[in-house]
């Protein structure tokens, strides 16, 4: 079997997670890792040899930690730990999530501080190279002591508990352990803590819409690009000039991606001496101001993954070189949960001056002269009046997704744990706020290429051109009224969420930022 991915113990690149998580990608643990898992979990069996007292391992959990459990149950205790914690309702996570989640499981364990034998991180992966995925609900977690009950649910497959998708079909977890070939594992000390102690679903989920954001944000400079062709808009607003005395870098990267995807653009050309405007709205002259805005939001937001993708969430922590083991908060879900609600305001505005874009190309009053909703026919014919509509149906539910989780808190633990981050509701609600977004961009896509279309014979720019017959090749030119919902959810698939269409410009303009 080709190995695609190695975990060494080291960092992953959101990348990476994202190809495990989308593909059938296989993993391997290296033997270095091994060997820090080994020299950790000898730390743990010294100090339950010795009787000493171990948060966790010799005591019980949250608010019994005071309670001190005899020998002969600390393993029990920890089997005993999964099933109670396995307590998340609702709807099951897609599988790239659960997929990105044992992915990074398996890494927190590979890096030697969890104290955990190494069978337990070889059997995670396992999970991902076998196609068999836990079934997690979506629903049940503070974002405190990491998200207990999403990894509670992940790891009951291991003990043959729970339940599984194998090769896509749901059945019990010891039957999907029984048609891979695999055994059901018996935890040891500290193995059902360190299963559920971290951040990796919410950093999960952090990855999957960091990768959509980033490819919508440059998606939505290609569309906005075509709307201002055929708004009659001017690229003046985009020149260098203007974005060099205010150097926010992704005001910059979005400037430099209009005037590229604009050059050449004979209906540019037809009206930049006209005097029919002098100066664009501001959904169309403030683009780089907005979508540049959003692309530092989200330069912070990957910092802040990229962090974690690097860090250690378990706890308590073992220190294999110094034989400590220390009790700490590293499993709190605060700066995962700070990035997702900024993450989610950010694209909530980049939806917002899309839908105002369209708007405009709608409106005959603000259109320099296209016809009422782009028809021609209009009154027998609605035309695209209504996909506008569902973008102010979407721009509106983004703006309750908007509201942050994380300045919430309800205390959990009999208030041991009396400061939560919510940080998996953020979470959610970002992953709801780029599928918005990008039914959103779709409705401003459909849009304007008509728009360009009705400016014929007058040509677009090559990048512009490229993205219109792209466009085409999928969703014919409207005449008469047909639903256009089945249309923008292809254009979704096919051309939005794979980036097809900002590949089609750049492959004629060159790089797009």
């Amino acid at each position: 079997m080709k190995t695609d991915l190695v975990i060494d113990g080291g960092p992953l690149g959101i990348e990476e997670v994202v190809r495990v998580a989308r593909s059938d990608a296989n993993v391997a643990i290296a033997p270095a890792a091994v060997e820090k898992m080994e020299a950790a979990r000898r730390v743990i069996e010294e100090k339950v040899a010795g009787g000493e007292t171990v948060y966790g391992v010799t005591t019980g959990f949250g608010a019994l930690a005071n309670v001190r459990v005899p020998e002969a149950d600390v393993e029990r205790m920890q089997l005993a730990l999964l099933r109670s914690h396995a307590a998340g309702v609702g709807p099951p996570l897609d599988e790239e999530i659960v997929r990105a989640m044992l992915l990074l499981r398996a890494r927190t364990l590979s890096q030697g501080y969890s104290g955990v034998r190494p069978v337990i991180a070889e059997r995670l992966v396992d999970f991902l190279n076998a196609r068999l995925h836990p079934v997690v609900p979506e629903q049940g977690s503070v974002g405190a002591s990491g998200d207990l009950a999403q990894l509670a649910h992940l790891s009951l497959p291991l003990v043959g508990e729970g339940n599984a998708l194998f090769d896509g079909r749901p059945m019990s977890g010891s039957s999907a352990l029984e048609e891979a070939g695999l055994d059901a594992i018996n935890l040891s000390y500290k193995e059902g803590l360190s299963l559920l102690n971290g951040t990796e679903a919410m950093l999960a989920v952090g990855c999957l819409v960091q990768s959509d954001a980033e490819n919508l944000a440059l998606t939505a400079d290609v569309i906005c690009a075509m709307s201002v062709e055929a708004l009659l808009g001017t690229d003046i607003a985009f020149d260098e000039k203007l974005h060099r005395i205010r150097p926010h870098p992704g005001q910059a990267t979005c400037a430099a991606n209009l005037l590229a995807l604009l050059k050449g653009s004979e209906i540019v050309a037809s009206h930049r001496d006209s005097e029919h405007a002098v100066q664009d709205a501001y959904s169309v002259r403030c683009a780089p101001q907005v979508h540049g805005a959003v692309r530092d939001v989200l330069s912070f937001t990957r910092s802040v993954f990229d962090r974690e993708l690097s860090s250690v969430t378990d706890n308590p922590i073992v220190f294999a070189d110094s034989s400590d083991v220390l009790s700490g908060g590293n499993f709190h879900g605060e700066p995962l949960g700070f990035a997702l609600d900024f993450l989610a305001a950010g694209l909530a505005e980049l939806g917002s001056i899309s839908e105002r874009r369209t708007d405009r190309l709608l409106d005959p009053a603000h259109s320099a002269g296209l016809p009422p909703f782009l028809t021609e026919n209009a009154g027998i014919n609605s035309g695209f009046m209504l996909v506008q509509y569902t973008q102010a149906a979407l721009v509106a539910e983004n703006r309750l997704f908007s509201s942050p989780a994380t300045v919430d808190t309800i205390p959990t633990s009999g208030t041991q744990e009396d400061h939560v981050s919510m940080g998996w509701n953020a979470a959610l609600k970002a992953r709801r706020v780029v599928a918005n977004l990008a039914r959103i961009l779709a409705g401003e896509l459909i849009c304007a290429t008509q728009g360009i279309d009705l400016r014929s014979p007058t040509k677009p720019a090559p990048g512009t051109r490229a993205a219109h017959e792209l466009v085409r090749s999928i969703v014919p030119h409207l005449d008469e009224d047909r639903a256009l919902g089945p249309e923008i959810e292809e254009l979704v698939t096919e051309v939005v969420l794979s980036g097809a269409l900002a590949k089609a410009a750049a492959d004629e303009v060159g790089e797009l930022q």
